[in-house]
């Protein structure tokens, strides 16, 4: 009488640990720059009410230099995934991320996105001359000092 095999042998239960760890190794990497790029999405949501006062203060600004003024319209905010948001002159809003939440970007202090309101096409809002005219767009990206990498950016900012 002939006995029947029953379950995996020891080489077949091997190659399919091997298979599940191959494709691991390369599903990691991929879902955490997804997650990354979702609080970057995130961080840039906080930034729509700060960007409305912006478009505010200088399409409604009685004078062409709205400079100073500018840097007061958005009160500085936290989050869970944004340590702060700030203004310049001319109107570029910088949001710096929480890097804690951020875990995964190539630095500690690769965490900085910046939107510059533009007036048409690609000329930037000049903030001393150009009070009480329209905001077009806005043209979003990695920040001069600090930027976030090219690759957590979400697809709305990238093609900006």
């Amino acid at each position: 009488m002939q006995k029947r095999q029953q379950g995996l042998t020891l080489i077949e239960l091997m190659i399919v640990i091997a298979i599940i760890g191959i494709l691991g190794a390369l599903a990691l990497p991929a879902y955490q720059d997804y997650s990354i790029r979702a609080k970057v999405s995130e961080m840039l949501l906080a930034v729509n009410g700060c960007k409305t006062a912006v478009n505010e203060a200088i399409g409604s600004a009685s004078s062409a230099d709205v400079s100073a003024g500018l840097p007061k319209v958005c009160a500085s905010q936290s989050s869970k995934y944004v340590t702060s948001i700030s203004v310049d002159g001319n109107g570029i809003i910088t949001v710096v991320g929480n890097h804690e939440a951020l875990r995964g970007s190539t630095s500690a202090s690769a965490n900085a996105i910046s939107l510059t309101p533009l007036q048409t096409g690609d000329t930037a809002i000049n903030g001393s001359t150009d009070g009480g005219k329209a905001i077009a767009s806005w043209r979003c990206g990695p920040a001069a000092t600090n930027g976030l990498p090219q690759k957590y950016l979400p697809a709305s900012c990238k093609a900006s």
